[in-house]
């Protein structure tokens, strides 16, 4: 048997998440049991509690994909592991398949998420694969005033928009476009600034963008006010005056909106990179000709390959993307509250649960 906490479940129907007392099996041949410090709430949590979106194990479910905590128990070929802080991948990949082989871990058909492949990170306890944890050196955390429950959300919010940058190939003298800049967006923006490109943030609330402003956006422009061809005249001018590229823009689209996948998509240039990093069920009307016209490319982005994770961490741990103005640490026992204020965007920071 392995460690007793609680978890707090999802029903179903439309119901708040039940808590239920968890006790977990010891972990099995290379699995870990983590006792967590931390799990952060994310759009993705909503969209199964509230959008309709369907996870793939079947109800009750504990949600929670964004998890950081200290590794408790350990089976056969995993004790490496035991007394070790870690975070846990969003997404983690077998490491063992033709994919996993081939460097296509994202798309290993393998893979387990916890709070959706798997119980989640809604609970003090977690069985997970050792495969992919990230380990935190307790030491350096300490040492840049962070607690280990506040680097929960390297484990998505960070990492996600880390691995679109990377594959965007986002490099110094380039100039970065964050469309949305919320629980994911805000990151994004730092994240680009701190590889050395101009960033430009767009989102609706003002609130946001000023904020944005004092962690690496060069511009900030508000889509509410300022309409689709006005902006990119405006990037035009703001990119000439700095005397950057007028091609080849990065941009990332991380609003999980219709309206934001129109603007992010507008703003294609010839040579540009898109990056879709936000989701949304619903449907946007493009014209993808002008990826042929311009030469483009649109990439999607499904969580992060773990090989990845250090380096999005050691961003974090060396000051270069700052957390603690973006999150906010709240009880395990309040997740209700806290999901119904996430629900309403009453939130203004991306929230951490804490058993």
């Amino acid at each position: 048997m392995g460690q007793t906490g609680v978890c707090w479940q999802m029903i179903g129907g439309g119901k708040p998440l039940q808590r239920e007392i968890l006790e977990p099996p010891g972990p099995g041949r290379g699995e870990v049991t983590v006792r967590i410090a931390g799990c952060g709430v994310c759009h993705t949590d909503l969209g199964f509690l509230h959008d309709g979106v369907r996870p793939n194990h079947p109800l009750p479910l504990t949600l929670g994909h964004e998890i950081s905590g200290k590794v408790v128990g350990a089976g056969p070929e995993a004790e490496k592991w035991l007394g070790h802080a870690v975070i846990i991948p969003s997404v983690i990949p077998c490491g063992e398949c033709d994919l996993c082989r081939r460097g296509l871990a994202n798309v290993c058909r393998q893979q387990k998420m916890p709070g959706n492949d798997i119980q989640g990170g809604f609970a003090t306890h977690i069985n997970v694969p050792a495969f992919g944890l990230c380990r935190v050196d307790e030491q350096r955390l300490s040492a840049c005033g962070m607690e280990l429950a506040e680097v929960a959300v390297v484990a998505d919010a960070v990492t996600t928009p880390y691995q679109a940058a990377v594959l965007a190939g986002l490099a110094a003298g380039d100039v970065a476009i964050v469309v949305g800049v919320g629980g994911v967006g805000t990151y994004a923006v730092q994240i680009a600034a701190a590889l050395g490109a101009t960033v430009v943030a767009i989102d609706v609330d003002d609130e946001k963008l000023q904020k944005i402003s004092g962690y690496g956006a060069a511009l900030t422009i508000n889509a509410r006010t300022v309409d689709g061809p006005a902006i990119r005249k405006r990037v035009q001018g703001f990119a000439r005056d700095r005397q950057l590229r007028a091609t080849e823009w990065k941009i990332f689209e991380c609003s999980g909106t219709p309206a934001g996948q129109v603007t992010a998509f507008s703003l294609l240039n010839f040579g540009a990179h898109l990056a879709i990093v936000g989701f949304t069920l619903a449907k946007a009307e493009l014209r993808l000709s002008n990826l042929m016209a311009y030469h483009a490319r649109m990439q999607g982005n499904w969580g992060c390959a773990p090989d990845l994770y250090p380096a999005a961490l050691d961003l974090v741990l060396s000051g270069r993307v700052k957390m603690k103005p973006f999150i906010s640490l709240q009880p395990l026992a309040e997740v209700n509250r806290v999901l119904a204020a996430a629900q309403s965007h009453a939130l203004g920071e991306r929230a951490i649960l804490v058993p």
